[in-house]
């Protein structure tokens, strides 16, 4: 690929390449944490993926999907609302309305990654409907403790993990409304001088170097070979917002 080629929308130019690679063009995308009180801590709802699916088969993820090109909206983050409010109802039968939803954090892959999605995942309390999978991208469901679902070995992504821990850490639903700064990840993979794989966020030593053996705070997941991955977190949750949440006040974010 070079200046002459036809540009393809799917892939950065190649201005923008790295090492020469070619770096997938990121679409934007939406998640709902689907959250219920449940005795010591509030559940969550999580569905499994089929096995067909090319991206994350078989991981279990809470609802979302792509932002549609149409979706309806004024602006990213009113059209990534309505996208996670769309992707409720379609993948497990759940309305809620998309303008009550609090955004929880937003999430950047690494630019290696073969698919790259940029991700708003938002919050909101169970309406008390029945969950119906749709069967064909989510084919099972659970509403489960997120520290149930962290230490029970289900198949899940990276940021799955860390959304978790963080439902977790906030403990009540209230809690869960009342966030008031939602974080940015920004995802950087890294190696240690052991070999152990490491993803890395804001706030660790080694983020900024892209070195996992720097000391200082820590922000990241160790992914060791054969073993569940290890979430570790020293330092305080921040990083650069994206422009349409970072304009916004505490009480934007939140409604």
């Amino acid at each position: 690929m070079n200046g002459d080629e036809p540009r393809d929308s799917t892939y950065i130019s190649s201005g923008e390449l790295r090492g020469g690679a070619r770096v997938a063009r990121p679409r934007d995308a939406a998640t709902l944490l689907i959250v219920r009180h449940g005795g010591r801590e509030p559940r969550v709802l999580m569905g499994k993926r089929a096995a067909s699916h090319k991206f994350m088969p078989n991981k279990f993820v809470f609802p979302g999907g792509r932002v549609d090109d149409d979706e309806p909206g004024d602006d990213e983050l009113a059209r990534a609302r309505h996208a996670a409010a769309r992707e409720a109802v379609e993948e497990v039968g759940l309305p809620v309305d998309a303008a009550s939803l609090v955004v929880w954090s937003h999430w950047t892959p690494p630019a290696i990654a073969p698919k790259r999605y940029n991700t708003w995942f938002f919050v909101a309390p169970w309406t008390g409907h029945d969950v119906t999978v749709d069967g064909h991208e989510i084919v099972d469901h659970r509403w489960i403790r997120p520290l149930e679902a962290i230490e029970s070995g289900l198949p899940l992504a990276p940021p799955t993990i860390v959304t978790l821990h963080e439902l977790h850490e906030a403990g009540t639903l209230e809690a869960l409304r009342e966030r008031q700064r939602p974080p940015a990840f920004t995802t950087r993979m890294g190696r240690t001088a052991a070999g152990e794989s490491v993803l890395l966020w804001h706030g660790d030593a080694g983020y900024d170097a892209g070195d996992p053996d720097a000391i200082g705070p820590r922000h990241r997941l160790w992914m060791p070979d054969g073993a569940p991955p290890r979430y570790e977190r020293s330092a305080e949750l921040e990083g650069t917002l994206p422009d349409a949440l970072a304009a916004l006040g505490p009480s934007d974010a939140g409604r």
